[in-house]
């Protein structure tokens, strides 16, 4: 799937692109303790996983990249079930102006 995504990124050269990683509300369990301490580290390696993807396999140029984690802080559905739990666990690829600094700056005046 991250490779037919980078084919369309690839095309997106006059883009940045923001790789976020979200995860469900549930604190880390000891499987993964010793790896990520808590939500937010964990959210921010899967967006990291996917930022090292796209640079090493899908050939997007590291410089249009950049990876944030959010942990548990920005659902898109209830965590109140396991199926809630689990959409809330995922990455979001979000495209912006590589000039977004002079697209605001014009707003504002």
């Amino acid at each position: 799937m991250l490779y037919k995504v980078s084919a369309v990124l690839r095309d997106a050269s006059d883009k940045r692109i923001l790789v976020s990683g979200h995860t469900d509300n549930v604190p880390i369990g000891p499987s993964l303790r010793g790896r990520f301490k808590t939500n937010w580290e964990l959210s921010t390696a899967r967006a990291t996983s996917v930022v090292r993807y796209l640079v090493d396999h899908g050939g997007i140029a590291p410089r249009s990249l950049t990876a944030v984690g959010h942990a548990y802080t920005k659902p898109v559905v209830d965590n109140e079930s396991e199926e809630g739990r689990s959409h809330n666990r995922r990455i979001e690829i979000m495209l912006y102006p590589k000039d977004l600094e002079k697209v605001v700056a014009g707003v504002e005046q």
